[in-house]
């Protein structure tokens, strides 16, 4: 079910995000453990808050398909996609990153607090392999959220393709 109002009161902030992000993760079964935090200027800063490693903070960044449509890339934060990998796997010659304004309408998350949980629309889910057999840490659908997911119950709840979709920074 989408709500035409869930964008703009994410981006004021309310909590409507995060209440999204915790109830889809309720329904899907899957234990989440939320942490409120302190903003971060950097990936290195995010994780020293967290106390864990940069990559083992996942970025759920969204594509826009050739064809208009979006899909979720779940990639470790010391990594970035590898369009040739991605394009490869989609069978497509043309993927891009959308503006952050696109990026709201598509998910209802703001950059920095996206996730494929709670999102507006179910987008399929692309997740980097080198995630697996982990704990990360994840946005939370709000600014001054993580949360601390399971990656391969996070990748089976969301029948996520596991493949080689990164590279190195």
């Amino acid at each position: 079910m989408t709500d035409p109002a869930a964008p703009e009161r994410e981006a004021a902030g309310d909590g409507a995000g995060r209440e999204r992000f915790l109830a889809d993760a309720a329904a899907r079964g899957l234990s989440v453990q939320l942490v409120e935090r302190r903003a971060a200027g950097s990936l290195e800063e995010a994780a020293r808050i967290l106390g864990i490693q940069p990559g083992d903070i996942v970025k759920s960044l969204v594509v826009k398909h050739k064809d208009g449509s979006f899909l979720f890339a779940l990639v470790p934060g010391d990594r970035q996609i590898s369009w040739p990998k991605l394009r490869a796997l989609l069978g497509v010659n043309k993927l891009s990153l959308p503006a952050a304004d696109v990026a709201l309408a598509a998910t209802g998350y703001e950059r920095g607090t996206i996730t494929p949980l709670g999102s507006t629309v179910a987008w399929p889910v692309y997740a980097d392999r080198s995630i697996t057999g982990r704990r990360i840490s994840m946005g939370a659908g709000e600014h001054g959220y993580s949360a601390f997911v399971d990656a391969d119950a996070l990748t089976a709840t969301l029948d996520a393709v596991v493949a080689d979709i990164s590279e190195p920074n």
